[in-house]
């Protein structure tokens, strides 16, 4: 957000918005003392892309997400954020983020949509002509949900109520780059399918680059085009869930009935199996299911294999080179 103090540094090396990633990282490093939190981290984030950093607690993705944010100053290793160093990020840097925190619980005594509409003005003189700051704060209450709530004093919000105004906090600026840290906690099915499609309109229709951190994998696999799984303080796997899912199994399951007796296959092939399947039977197939892995069971078997030494390797990326894993 634009309330914290910044150098004025940010911005006199910032390129093009359209030749640099969102994020991009090159041998990342924090140590605490004589503990290596992060342990070389590279990775990089394209403009508009929805990507889920995963790991299991103490894995590096609240440092590495600090560091990204400017919150915290790295050991060693280059970054850059919309092309700006973090560690150089000025006000004007700053206000084309947005963080939405796991949890806040300040200003209870404000009103919802005055408290808004306060945090809107904070953005204001950084707007440009490509994008004017802040959202407008009854479009702001729509998108969330919160339209009823407008009068209600934070403090008498229920948690879920809670919950999508803190979406809204970080969103109100209308950042370029939006940070998201288990953002449907406390949320009821329903406000959590809003909140999935606020994401992919975020990211479709304004071209917004997604950040996200969950334990919720399915979560995960819903929303993002790109998985980056971290622990030990290094990423293990990056891909789509798909492409994740063929590092763990190649094998897709199709079950099916045939003349109304259950057939189950493990193919390498799902859509050539299924594409020979009806040619050769036609009307005889019926309840037709297609499942590879999902993203939990690659997940588990990345995190488990990698936690205790069983793979220590390199992993094929979508590009089909390879990043070492020391």
């Amino acid at each position: 957000m634009a309330l914290a103090t910044a150098s004025n540094a940010g911005s006199r090396d910032a390129e093009p918005a359209g030749t640099q990633p969102a994020i991009e990282t090159s041998d990342l490093r924090m140590r605490y003392g004589t503990k290596d939190v992060l342990c070389g981290v590279d990775f990089r984030v394209r403009r508009g892309e929805v990507l889920a950093l995963l790991g299991p607690n103490g894995a590096g993705k609240t440092t590495t997400i600090e560091i990204l944010e400017g919150f915290r100053k790295r050991s060693a290793g280059e970054v850059r954020v919309l092309g700006v160093d973090p560690d150089d990020g000025d006000e004007a840097w700053r206000a084309r983020l947005g963080v939405v925190l796991q949890s806040w619980r300040d200003h209870g005594w404000w009103r919802v949509g005055e408290l808004l509409d306060h945090l809107g003005r904070f953005y204001r003189p950084y707007g440009t002509a490509e994008r004017a700051r802040p959202h407008d704060v009854a479009e702001m209450l729509t998108l969330v949900g919160l339209t009823d709530e407008a009068r209600t004093k934070v403090s008498a919000l229920s948690g879920g109520q809670r919950r999508r105004l803190d979406v809204a906090v970080g969103l109100i600026g209308k950042p370029d780059l939006l940070f998201l840290d288990e953002p449907t906690v406390g949320f009821d099915p329903q406000a959590r399918q809003d909140f999935h499609d606020l994401v992919h309109r975020l990211s479709d229709l304004e071209d917004t680059t997604i950040l996200l951190t969950t334990h919720d994998l399915d979560e995960a696999e819903k929303l993002a085009d790109r998985i980056v799984i971290l622990t030990g303080g290094q990423i293990v796997a990056d891909g789509s869930a798909a492409e994740l899912a063929r590092q763990v199994s190649s094998k897709t399951e199709v079950r099916y009935t045939l003349g109304g007796e259950p057939q189950v296959h493990s193919v390498e092939d799902a859509t050539r199996y299924v594409r020979q399947l009806f040619e050769e039977h036609g009307d005889a197939v019926g309840e037709l299911e297609v499942h590879r892995a999902r993203l939990a069971d690659v997940y588990l078997a990345m995190v488990r294999d990698f936690e205790s030494g069983q793979r220590t390797d390199g992993f094929a990326d979508l590009t089909g080179e390879t990043t070492e894993v020391a």
